[in-house]
């Protein structure tokens, strides 16, 4: 996607390369999670409690997401300038006509995990399992896993964000996050087993930073330079996450100390933030082939037609190329 405001590009180019902003009124920017404050937040928190973003020229507001919150829906309505999402939601909202744009990400690869009481080689091994899953799993990552997995003949039911069906079955198989589920169930100490989507071929980001179109094009100074401070939050974050952990436990006090510790464990385990090309291109690197696949993907399942959906449009390098955030 590209611009036609020289002047815009250079403040842009001003802000990149990290020259103070003091001297100009702070520009207010509204950001939505994807869920209560957590762990997997922390980069944005972080950089909110050490200032990084008014150093930015920003005047940042974080808004919680939740379970019965539709990020994208207040986003299309102005109630956000950008938001956190999986990179297929923009895909698919923008079929339904919310044209949403992916400039960043948080998340190498997604977080989502199958989680199974038995040990597999491959995901076909648990064909004869029943699966829990939630509502959102029928537009994201279950029909790629009906079609590349084999599991068309599975049973389903209901993931309700309880792990304790699953503790008294062993027949069940519960989506998740490997930075959440696997910390609930450790408590019920039974053994269990973890698989990342993303090792069995799943293709999207995860928790990629989503704006519409329209925002990108009239306000890309202000894009980049919340994606570049929020990217060296996330470096500060998984150095040092006190400062960021007390906002989110200000925002979520159900949060425990615990529950953070395990997701940043997890997330650096995983590497979900400084993994892949993150390590050459820094974080929050997106790239086009890898979009692509995500793309292909909702295609060749049939969650958006190609005809509605220009991919060209879908995506913007421009915001994250030359933050180069580096781990």
């Amino acid at each position: 996607m590209k611009t036609q405001r020289p002047f815009t590009y250079s403040l842009l180019a001003m802000l990149l390369a990290g020259v103070s902003t003091s001297g100009m009124a702070e520009e207010k920017f509204t950001f939505l999670t994807n869920w209560y404050a957590q762990a997997e937040h922390g980069g944005f928190y972080e950089a909110q409690a050490k200032g990084l973003y008014k150093t930015a020229g920003l005047d940042v507001s974080i808004k919680m997401g939740g379970p019965q919150v539709n990020v994208m829906q207040l986003m299309a309505a102005g109630q956000a300038d950008c938001t956190l999402g999986d990179n297929g939601q923009a895909l698919e909202t923008w079929q339904a006509g919310v044209h949403a744009v992916t400039v960043a990400t948080v998340f190498q690869h997604s977080p989502t995990v199958f989680i199974s009481h038995d040990k597999v080689e491959k995901g076909q091994a648990l064909k004869d399992k029943t699966f829990l899953l939630a509502t959102e799993a029928y537009t994201s990552f279950w029909p790629w896993a009906k079609s590349e997995l084999g599991l068309g003949s599975a049973k389903i039911r209901p993931y309700t964000f309880s792990v304790q069906p699953f503790l008294a079955d062993n027949n069940l198989v519960q989506q998740g996050y490997v930075t959440s589920e696997p910390f609930s169930i450790e408590k019920g100490g039974k053994p269990f087993y973890v698989y990342m989507l993303s090792d069995w071929g799943y293709p999207p980001y995860g928790n990629s930073i989503i704006c519409m179109a329209d925002t990108v094009k009239k306000r890309p100074a202000a894009v980049a330079a919340f994606v570049k401070a929020s990217m060296q939050g996330w470096k500060e974050y998984l150095q040092d996450p006190t400062a960021g952990n007390q906002l989110i436990t200000q925002a979520n006090p159900r949060m425990g100390a615990d529950q953070i510790a395990f997701g940043i464990a997890q997330m650096k385990k995983y590497e979900l933030v400084t993994g892949g090309d993150a390590q050459t291109s820094g974080i929050g690197i997106i790239t086009e082939p890898r979009l692509k696949k995500t793309w292909d993907m909702l295609v060749k399942n049939k969650l958006i037609d190609a005809d509605k959906v220009p991919f060209e449009q879908t995506y913007t390098l421009d915001m994250i190329k030359d933050a180069k955030v580096m781990p």
